[in-house]
């Protein structure tokens, strides 16, 4: 797997982490390893099947391309696998955990595209003073 490729899926699987631990840390819960796990679990899941659905492999960091389908289908894979193994889906907690995966997984991706192109046009402009003619 390319680098950009393995930082992009790292920092979306270590995002829904800080999202489990953070959610976690707001109602008391122990922070310890099995409860981040128990909350993380049916997100990480769905994240996974995200990445497979879009192909984000192909494009990691497009934030319209990739990181939408891949919020979509880890927000809702996430809360139907809650559902079915009986943890808690409460429509406050589904806006909550809509709202803070679309922030983190679009926006990172919304940054780095940025940057991308800010270099890019960075390069060019330094290319076209550097040139000999």
């Amino acid at each position: 797997m390319a680098p950009q490729r393995t930082w992009s899926l790292l920092a979306d699987l270590l995002l829904v982490v800080v999202f489990a631990v953070i959610g976690r840390a707001s109602h008391g819960e122990p922070l310890d390893p099995g409860g981040i796990a128990l909350t993380a679990w049916p997100f990480l899941a769905a994240l996974v099947v995200g990445w497979a659905v879009s192909l984000a492999w192909r494009a990691p960091i497009r934030p319209v391309r990739t990181g939408l389908p891949v919020w979509a289908v880890t927000v809702a894979g996430g809360m139907l696998l809650r559902a079915l193994t009986g943890q808690g889906t409460a429509v406050p907690f589904i806006v909550v955990a809509s709202v803070f995966l679309l922030v983190t997984l679009v926006g990172w991706r919304l940054i780095a595209t940025a940057v991308t192109r800010r270099r890019a046009r960075t390069d060019r402009a330094g290319d076209r003073i550097h040139s000999p003619e």
